[in-house]
């Protein structure tokens, strides 16, 4: 399966190992993994794809460590630190999901001046050193107005759902919205940061509805269309179309509803499993491998003609997900070349 249309394909993806002749020149290596957030329920798919498949690697000799870290604030000084110390203690490479896309550039130059491998995902690093892999971010935000473009020829209001403020991501996907919406006949009339959190979400909604007009759509970033579904349900306004992020408590009411009143949206955000993805680019790094320090992958969509089959195979409390395998970073890196 080519990789762009990988995304598409079996969501609970199997991981395919090298043999251990082929992995031999990483077999002492060790990787560590900052991660500055594990607050929703994405974060929390990602950690637990992250365990499942370095744990594999680890036991089968691939590496000799895959160790993960997470902060306990969403602070750059305090990834920071935790990055610093990584090098005290003589990893091989480092994966980070950064707090700030230049905060931390000084420790990650200190990284790369001590001979660690650093590869960004998600929250990516602008540190010439590094390596990044990420969706293209702002589309994902323009692709959001572009649906609903088709679904409200003649537009409307548009309420804005942010995620965590100063993420690079958080930033991206606005500016995409902002960009579409700009030369759209929608208006965006009110914007919140809901964190990537259902909980976080439905209290900012709840908060700033009574001071805004009627609502045609709502755009997010994912993790929290459903608690701005449950806000608006609280309340006698009409349920706007809103754009969900592939968790699955937002596929589950998405399908809830369209059984009852045909509800339709569609749903997009970048895989959780892209932490794994990482692993496999800091590994053929670490194995000699020419890999561009700019990497682009789809992000995952859903749609109602799949979203039976994508709720299916997402578990309860999760987010839809691949989990990539060796062979898809060498088909991506292959791909850049």
């Amino acid at each position: 399966m080519k990789f762009k249309n990988m995304l598409m394909g079996v969501i609970a993806g199997t991981t395919i190992l090298a043999s251990s002749h082929a992995m031999a020149d990483t077999a002492d290596k060790r990787i560590a993994f900052s991660n500055n957030y594990a607050g929703n329920s994405w974060r929390q798919a990602m950690l637990q794809s992250w365990d499942k498949v370095t744990g594999e690697a680890v036991k089968t000799g691939v590496v000799a460590a895959a160790d993960a870290f997470t902060t306990s604030e969403n602070q750059a000084t305090e990834q920071a630190a935790q990055i610093q110390n990584m090098i005290l203690q003589g990893y091989d490479a480092i994966v980070i999901d950064a707090a700030s896309p230049t905060a931390i550039n000084g420790a990650v130059r200190e990284a790369c001046d001590a001979g660690i491998t650093v590869v960004s995902f998600d929250g990516i690093v602008t540190e010439p050193c590094a390596w990044r892999i990420a969706v293209d971010f702002r589309k994902m935000g323009r692709e959001q107005v572009k649906y609903l473009e088709k679904r409200y020829p003649d537009g409307g209001n548009l309420l804005e759902i942010r995620g965590l403020a100063g993420v690079f991501v958080d930033d991206e996907i606005s500016a995409g919205i902002h960009e579409a919406a700009k030369d759209s006949k929608f208006k965006i009339v009110g914007s919140v940061h809901g964190d990537w959190a259902q909980d976080v979400a439905q209290k900012a909604v709840a908060g700033i509805l009574p001071s805004l007009p009627d609502i045609t759509a709502v755009v997010t970033q994912g993790g929290d269309g459903y608690g701005a579904a449950r806000a608006f349900a609280a309340t006698d306004r009409p349920m706007p179309t809103i754009i969900m992020g592939n968790r699955q408590d937002e596929l589950k009411w998405w399908s809830d509803e369209h059984a009852k009143n045909g509800y339709e949206t569609t749903s997009l955000s970048i895989a959780p499993g892209v932490s794994i993805l990482a692993f496999w680019v800091a590994q053929q790094v670490l194995d000699g491998k020419e890999v561009a320090k700019d990497l682009t992958v789809p992000f995952l969509r859903v749609d109602q003609d799949n979203l039976a089959e994508m709720l299916a195979t997402t578990p309860e409390g999760s987010v839809a997900n691949v989990e990539y395998s060796l062979e898809d970073a060498q088909t991506l890196i292959k791909s850049t070349k």
